[in-house]
């Protein structure tokens, strides 16, 4: 259970790099100071915003951590193609390579390194593996884009951009085909997510995919960064921005916390169980009228 209510911050702003400061501000926290900084991007193809994360935005992330007093900073992924490939087809490596980040590509990771879980309660058969590089982070930051999912997830958020770290086929492991032919797809979703605990979560809304995803889709312009240290708060305030934008049925029709990846996770106790535990932010007074929209979206539950 949750005892307080769980921070959301959010920018309306088409600038990233301004969403990335200003989201991180308003939450009035330093998970990052004398810390070994690993973010984990949205990487999982190369396919432009918001099919994956934004270099900007990334860019913007990594200096910010820098500038809140990091030792190191480290970007981790795994991709659905190989994960190099996709880095340098999006033309992410010089950019790190200038702001001194080290990549921990988890391709590279032998057996060992995807650590098993098998929780008493689970729809997994017979449990998952999880990258070591995010269960022994001193500080994780996950930065997710703002889309639907077209292939049973419904959307891809928070919760959804940690199943780049559970292996797949090419690591010797067969999760991926069971994650995606289960009806329980999007409870196994939030199971993924109950190992670890992101220190900080960064949404840039600025492009969604309001229909189809993950990689391609029908675009709007949400224009919003949102921020906090929940992810359960954070993908119900996103389900929330798609319904102000106006999306499929499948967002449109069900109630926030009945989305099954929110659902569940509030129910194995990864974050806020209702609406009445979610502070929704406006880090600018220029926020606020957005605030004000989707507040009163996300209170309908």
């Amino acid at each position: 259970m949750v005892s307080q209510k769980s921070m959301v911050s959010l920018v309306h702003t088409a600038d990233r790099k301004t969403g990335v400061e200003q989201s991180i501000k308003a939450l009035n926290i330093n998970p990052v100071k004398n810390k070994h900084v690993l973010i984990k991007p949205n990487f999982n193809t190369a396919d432009a915003t918001p099919g994956s994360t934004h270099n900007d935005t990334l860019a913007a992330l990594v200096k910010e951590a820098w500038n809140m007093g990091a030792k190191t900073v480290s970007v981790g992924e795994r991709s659905f193609p190989l994960t190099l490939e996709v880095m340098e087809k999006k033309g992410i490596l010089p950019i790190l390579k200038a702001l001194e980040v080290k990549i921990i590509n988890f391709d590279d990771l032998g057996e060992k390194d995807w650590v098993e879980f098998k929780p008493e309660i689970s729809h997994w058969q017979n449990g998952f593996r999880i990258a070591r590089p995010i269960l022994d982070a001193e500080c994780l930051i996950s930065t997710c884009c703002l889309k639907t999912h077209q292939f049973g997830g419904v959307f891809t958020l928070s919760l959804k951009l940690h199943v780049g770290v559970v292996p797949t086929r090419r690591h010797g492991f067969n999760y991926m085909q069971e994650l995606h032919t289960s009806p329980n797809q999007r409870k196994m979703i939030a199971e993924i997510n109950a190992p670890f605990s992101p220190d900080l979560i960064i949404l840039d809304g600025v492009e969604a995919f309001v229909d189809g995803g993950p990689a391609e889709g029908k675009r709007a312009q949400g224009n919003v960064f949102l921020a906090s240290t929940d992810r359960v708060a954070m993908d119900a305030v996103g389900v929330a921005v798609l319904k102000h934008l106006g999306s499929n049925d499948q967002i449109m029709a069900p109630g926030i916390f009945q989305q099954e990846q929110i659902a569940r996770a509030a129910e194995i106790g990864l974050g806020a169980t209702s609406p009445s535990q979610i502070q929704l932010l406006a880090a600018s007074p220029s926020s606020a009228e957005y605030r004000d929209k989707i507040a009163r979206i996300l209170d309908k539950g």
